[in-house]
């Protein structure tokens, strides 16, 4: 071993970020007899999962919050944890707007005319088909994988459809799932990642799909809870600048000191993880990787009223517009009905512009569209919670990272392939349920479990 590891603080594997991947990798870690650090850049962990309490008292989530179906690793994690879900309140009819008019509907025309339904159903189906033949375990594989991933998916859709109505229902459905544009993301990016949250219409569903359910209290209590196991174990305030690797181990460095390990578990979304120092440089491929793989772009908003009053006129809450900015918007009041909450979201461009705009400019745009899907009473909350997620330090951005065409063909193995003793966590490196926390905690355990695996 080298003489430095002797110099300073030394552990079996230091992992970098406190959320839900880092915390499930350094979890399975110390119970498998590691001894372990997580360093934690923020003074909260959780990550893309936080807290916050409107004025009234009630709790409400600022960042990722749903999960459902299939979601078996983080459902088994908050079951295991004490936890427990909730279902998401999805009684009543959805409206949709679009040239002006809203349209209300419960079935799964999405309140489109006859002829749009028909239209968006056939583009539908063939997304569907396609996303069936993408390898997920190796996207770059897939059989047509470079014509897949040199165009992005709004040339895809441009070429499949010339109904305009259509074409804007998808341009709106693009950024509800990624906070990007269709022309943001490869046509293979998008289908991977239909295919690993199961499919399209399993991602836009509440009941039975990714929306379903929430967790009591918040999701980022799964965080804090693993955290708070960790004890000690957990380093807050401790941002990492970079890491020196060699043959027998890593030193990493932070503000105020270096740590050694025989591994790094780097938890970080990808654009973040590329800006550290590393000694030797990476290789090529995971550095045009990083370069290459930017997060979305959300400003989340939370609206609290005395009651959920939409409910009385029979609506369920959802709403989704191809005419305005605040365009997808969700019932996410408690579950005990102490208030009224709307949930919705500023994406893509949409969010790049309002965040130029003061918060009283956002707040007025925000209550103006609420009023227009539900009336004069949606003018008066109790309170109103904005996050802008790109201007989070250590975020910069959500839902995830996103890789624009000719990524996934070209540096696709790099994505969660090992360098050396450094693995990579997050999200965005899970082939199941890719994005979402689900696929945060299968990451996590991934890289812990190929740890293990390794000699000591």
């Amino acid at each position: 071993m080298e003489s430095w590891e002797y110099a300073m603080d030394h552990v079996d594997v230091v992992v970098i970020g406190a959320g839900l991947s880092g915390l499930a990798a350094a979890r399975t870690l110390t119970r498998a007899g590691r001894t372990v650090a997580v360093l934690e850049a923020r003074d909260r962990v959780a990550g893309r999962n936080h807290g916050a309490v409107f004025r009234n008292g009630v709790p409400v989530e600022m960042g990722g919050q749903w999960v459902g179906p299939t979601q078996d690793a983080v459902l088994g994690l908050i079951d295991e944890l004490g936890l427990r879900t909730y279902p998401s309140y999805d009684v009543g009819d959805a409206i949709t707007v679009y040239d002006g008019a809203a349209h209300r509907y419960s079935d799964e025309t999405f309140g489109l005319s006859d002829e749009d339904a028909a239209e968006a159903g056939r583009v539908w189906a063939a997304i569907t088909v396609t996303a069936e033949t993408v390898d997920l375990g190796t996207p770059w594989t897939t059989t047509g994988a470079p014509e897949l991933d040199r165009q992005t998916f709004d040339q895809w859709l441009l070429g499949e459809t010339t109904n305009s109505v259509v074409i804007r229902f998808f341009r709106l459905l693009v950024p509800a799932v990624f906070s990007a544009e269709a022309h943001e993301l490869s046509l293979l990016h998008f289908l991977f990642y239909l295919k690993s949250g199961t499919s399209l219409a399993i991602l836009v569903s509440t009941t039975g799909g990714a929306q379903e359910s929430r967790v009591v209290g918040g999701a980022h209590l799964i965080s804090e809870r693993m955290a708070a196991d960790l004890g000690d174990t957990v380093r807050r305030n401790t941002e990492v600048t970079g890491i020196t690797q060699s043959e027998s181990g890593v030193v990493v460095a932070f503000d105020g000191g270096e740590i050694a390990a025989g591994h790094a578990v780097v938890a970080m979304p990808p654009t973040l993880a590329g800006r550290l120092r590393y000694s030797p440089p990476l290789p090529a491929a995971r550095d045009a990787l990083t370069q290459q793989f930017p997060a979305g772009s959300v400003i989340k908003v939370n609206v609290a009223y005395p009651t959920p009053f939409w409910r009385e006129d029979g609506l369920n809450g959802f709403v989704m517009s191809l005419d305005d900015a605040f365009n997808v918007v969700f019932d996410n009041s408690p579950e005990d009905g102490s208030c009224g909450v709307l949930v919705g979201f500023l994406e893509g461009r949409h969010a790049r512009e309002a965040a130029e705009l003061t918060a009283a400019e956002r707040r007025e745009r925000v209550l103006a569209d609420l009023v227009k899907y539900f009336g004069e009473r949606a003018g008066e909350p109790l309170d109103l919670l904005e996050l802008n997620w790109n201007e989070e330090q250590f975020t910069r951005g959500c839902y995830g990272g996103r890789l624009g065409a000719g990524v996934w063909t070209n540096y696709g193995r790099a994505v969660a392939e090992p360098v050396g003793r450094i693995h990579w966590a997050g999200a965005e490196t899970s082939d199941v349920w890719n994005g979402y926390m689900d696929g945060a905690v299968r990451s996590g355990y991934r890289a812990a479990e190929a740890i293990l695996a390794e000699p000591r």
